[in-house]
């Protein structure tokens, strides 16, 4: 790969839990690393006042655990840089990200770190007061409003399910509701356990105007959808439950598959369905956006990400370079055919060491270059010629015909 200016090993795109995670992964393995995220560093974890249930921390705000990490990723020489990325190019191996003062920075891998953001509904004092008692996870924030009177706006399954968790510490739970009495957009069992739990209550066929206080919330100001009144409740705390939107809008035309709802589908390793892009944390299809389930997903994405430059590299350097014919060997250790293939296969080269260089693929741990050379049956050999594909091989056991193709 040619020198390019700005070129790093790893770009991660955001500075949440997720993202910093994988940059003190990436820069502890000596790659170069690049973190760019356009707001402050931690993400949503920045806005929690108090963490209790990250390992090795009593009790913590978010600014301090996220000060934290970023120390631990700067330790490794890790570079920030505060830029939105608004396009990207994922088409070629050198990875383009380009930023909104039109930076351009090229990458052999990347990380998907962009998070989501709580679908806002811009009503007076909820943005004011937010981190004072304006919250958005219940399992983040709920203890905190130990005793205290709760508002939960929303009525689908996470605004019911999360506002039944509050129960467990708040004195009261109201729950604001845009329908007629009794109709929930949760589900059946959900709203069931919910009309039972004492500590719940609901007000019908409305919404809310503006949450109320001075430097912490007080309460908030509720129209009636049908009369067209209003009135105030006290309360201390609001938790909005209408939607999370992830901050993945400027990855549409990028190639990289993603549902209607902008969240994209990952395996185990973070791998998106682009070869060297990764996605971690809160902009991924998962089930539980924590800050310790988004620092497990920053580390493995970049453990995958070095082993996939690791293997770049290898390849460019060992087979691209080269004088010589490569025969690119794919095999499987757990298939016995694969293993006997390749001891015929080693047995003949024995014979003509100087034509043919061998390089020995494993699908089960290189799948990025079987999916290169569309490999769907192993054993597989493609012949090379200074990286270009010249021809495959009939991996039959026949040793003649095998003789036939090589020489």
């Amino acid at each position: 790969m040619e020198a390019v200016a700005n070129s790093y090993d790893l770009i991660i795109i955001g500075g949440g839990p997720a993202g910093l995670s994988a940059a003190i992964y990436g820069g502890r393995a000596k790659l170069k690393t690049l973190v760019i995220n356009k707001g402050t560093i931690g993400g949503l974890a920045d806005t929690t006042r108090e963490i209790v249930n990250y390992p090795g921390y009593m009790q913590i705000s978010g600014p301090d655990l996220m000060k934290d990490f970023q120390k631990h990723a700067q330790s490794f020489n890790v570079e920030f840089l505060k830029e939105e990325v608004i396009d990207v190019d994922f088409s070629q191996e050198n990875k383009l990200v380009k930023t909104k003062k039109g930076k351009e920075f090229y990458a052999k891998a990347v990380i998907l770190a962009c998070g989501s953001q709580p679908r806002i509904l811009n009503i007076p004092g909820e943005k004011t007061l937010r981190g004072s008692g304006v919250a958005y996870c219940a399992t983040c924030d709920a203890e905190f409003f130990e005793g205290e009177d709760v508002v939960v706006i929303g009525s689908g399954d996470q605004a019911i399910e999360e506002g039944m968790y509050i129960t467990k510490f708040a004195r009261k739970v109201t729950v604001i509701v845009l329908h007629d009495e009794g109709i929930l957009d949760c589900n059946k069992v959900s709203a069931e356990r919910a009309f039972n739990n004492e500590k719940m209550e609901f007000i019908w066929n409305s919404t809310i105007e503006e949450v109320l206080g001075e430097g912490n919330v007080e309460g908030v100001k509720i129209k009636n959808l049908k009369t067209g009144s209003s009135s105030e409740l006290t309360c201390q705390g609001v938790f909005f439950f209408v939607g999370m939107v992830p901050s993945t809008k400027f990855l549409n035309n990028s190639g990289l598959r993603m549902e209607k709802s902008g969240y994209i589908p990952t395996n185990e390793r973070m791998e998106t369905n682009l070869e060297g892009i990764y996605a971690v944390g809160d902009n991924r299809v998962k089930y539980l956006r924590q800050v310790v389930s988004a620092a497990g997903d920053g580390a493995t994405a970049a453990v995958a990400a070095e082993r996939y430059i690791e293997e770049l590299n290898d390849f460019n350097a060992n087979i691209l370079q080269t004088d010589k014919k490569t025969l690119l060997l794919f095999f499987n250790a757990l298939v016995n055919e694969s293993l006997e293939f390749n001891t015929l296969l080693e047995g003949v080269l024995n014979d003509t060491a100087e034509n043919y260089k061998l390089f020995k693929v494993d699908t089960a741990t290189k799948k990025t270059l079987a999916e290169k050379y569309k490999i769907d049956k192993v054993p597989a050999v493609v012949v090379l010629d200074r990286g270009e594909e010249i021809k495959r091989l009939d991996c039959s056991m026949d040793l003649e015909k095998l003789k036939s193709q090589l020489f």
